[in-house]
């Protein structure tokens, strides 16, 4: 596989998500090559900026381009109204247009405000992507969701609105702290659990490779490998479903009892990938109790997210009841039925509606 096989192709949309070592050195060529233009307003957050802000700054502006860069604070409490408003502040008292392109240069929460800005700064502009973080490349940089989260839950406020182009340089995981890289294997994981059982096998192979930094990024050429598999199941479901209607759900599994985890604790204690890890193992339970997913498969899918260092027990502190309540204001609640994305095997999932709420509660207390 290769970057040149990537390609989201919805009906409303089509655009290419690139997937190589190095590969922001191309961004003002692809630019140009996909038709993007006027203004360039690059949004990153405080940490990521730290690292790359200055050179994607040059290589855009050495190429010609009118750059407007805009910082936020690293962190999930920047998904925030406030923050979104401090962006349509800014772009639009510095006379941003309606040809013009919005960056966003960072992980998921640079990914999905930035996104939420260009979906509806005067009802929408250009938006390119340029995941940093491994969550952000094999999941939210794909497949135009975007938004802010709302205290009662997360990313309840927000649009569609696809990118015009993905650009995902594998070799920024070299700056990412270990926790974030340990939190991106949760959805890599996952991705192998719902749709391609060898990227399950290829993540068991090479655990042992992957655990430490340092031996992961000196297989570099393995990693990009891994990455492009990962989005590869991303990009073939958004394509069926960009809307969510139908099999894009399956990309939740996990994140019913993840989401509202971290919104439990207020989405400071965990990471995202460490709330979709700890909400699969629950599921995986939760499909064993029902007879629909074989134990050895559970232990399976927990011994390998724990080999990437990512947690499978709800932590001693949370309040379990609000955990379970806020699961019926998720986003795939449908006449107050939860639809569960539950593991049949590993690489199969199923979207059920009959989870006893009983059960649901067994396997939050124990």
């Amino acid at each position: 596989m290769s970057s040149s096989d990537l390609i989201v192709d919805t009906g409303t949309a089509r655009y290419p998500v690139i997937v190589e070592s190095g590969a922001r050195q191309e961004l003002p060529h692809l630019l140009k090559e996909y038709g993007l233009g006027g203004t360039l307003w690059l949004v990153s957050d405080s940490s990521v900026f730290a690292h790359y802000g200055a050179e994607i700054q040059a290589l855009l502006s050495q190429a010609g381009y009118t750059v407007q860069t805009y910082v936020v604070p690293s962190g999930e409490a920047s998904k925030s109204q406030e923050q979104l408003w401090q962006l349509y502040t800014w772009m639009i008292s510095s006379g941003v247009e309606r040809r013009d392109t919005v960056l966003a240069l960072g992980g998921g929460v640079v990914g999905d405000l930035a996104g939420f800005a260009a979906a509806s700064v005067l009802r929408g502009i250009a938006l390119v992507q340029l995941p940093t973080t491994l969550l952000a490349m094999v999941d939210a940089s794909v497949g135009g969701k975007t938004g802010i989260n709302h205290p009662l839950g997360k990313n309840l406020i927000g649009a569609f609105h696809q990118p015009r182009l993905v650009l995902a340089d594998t070799a920024m995981l070299q700056s990412l702290p270990g926790r974030e890289l340990r939190s991106g294997w949760a959805e890599v994981i996952k991705h192998g659990v719902i749709r391609d059982a060898e990227l399950f096998a290829m993540l068991e192979a090479h655990a042992a490779d992957f655990q430490q930094h340092a031996p992961f990024l000196q297989a570099a050429g393995l990693l990009t490998t891994v990455v492009q598999r990962a989005v590869a199941v991303k990009v073939a479901v958004v394509s069926a479903d960009e809307r969510e209607q139908g099999l894009r759900i399956i990309l939740n599994y996990g994140h019913t009892l993840g989401h509202a985890l971290e919104a439990t604790l207020g989405y400071a204690e965990l990471l995202h990938g460490e709330a979709v890890a700890i909400g699969m193992h629950a599921a995986a339970r939760i499909a064993v109790d029902m007879g629909i997913f074989a134990a050895a498969d559970a232990e399976r899918q927990r011994r390998l997210l724990e080999a990437y260092g990512l947690p499978t027990s709800f932590p001693t502190d949370v309040d379990r009841e609000q955990v379970l309540a806020l699961t019926l204001r998720d986003k795939k609640v449908q006449n107050r039925q939860i639809h569960w994305v539950l593991p049949v095997s590993i690489g199969t999932v199923s979207v059920r509606d009959d989870v006893p709420e009983a059960l649901v509660r067994s396997v939050l207390l124990h």
